[in-house]
């Protein structure tokens, strides 16, 4: 589903007057928004660039995966990359390189705490920012080692 398709049938509900009207733009933006850019092949269109795109696009220049994660946070979720085999290695080689990253990022995550707490005996809002992004990882990892497992990608074969 193409960007503008997916706010097209996220505003019908509320109305595109409420949405404009609630996000303090006009009505006129809300539904150019709506309709298709040049971006999406599709000729000659008036649509403008959308804020889903705009995201794609700061993703695309910055790599930076939080701001997927605060996405996902704010719609009550998380974000779990596709697992992806790692083609130059064995089954086994690769369950253990997954079993040592899931180790590792748990062990980042309980250095951050114990540095957290062993400056001040509490933990800041920055640390917690922290604390967050390590857990985030974690969650990350584990998933993605789940996913891997329930689609086969570490069957190893016994001799």
């Amino acid at each position: 589903m193409k960007s503008y398709e997916v706010i097209r049938e996220s505003v019908q509900e509320p109305g595109v007057k409420a949405v404009a009207a609630a996000m303090k733009i006009s009505a006129a933006l809300v539904y150019k928004w709506c309709e298709p850019t040049p971006e999406h092949d599709v000729g000659e269109q008036s649509g403008a660039k959308n804020p889903l795109d705009r995201v794609k696009d700061l993703y695309g220049l910055t790599k930076d995966i939080r701001l997927i994660r605060w996405l996902c946070n704010e719609a009550g979720g998380f974000f779990v990359s596709n697992p992806q085999p790692e083609v130059s290695k064995t089954a086994e080689q690769t369950i253990w390189n997954e079993s040592r990253k899931m180790v590792r990022d748990f062990s980042e995550l309980l250095e951050t705490v114990t540095e957290s707490v062993e400056d001040d005996a509490s933990v800041d809002r920055q640390e917690a920012d922290e604390i967050r992004q390590k857990w985030e990882d974690l969650k990350m990892q584990v998933e993605r080692f789940v996913i891997g497992c329930e689609r086969g990608l570490y069957h190893i074969r016994h001799k």
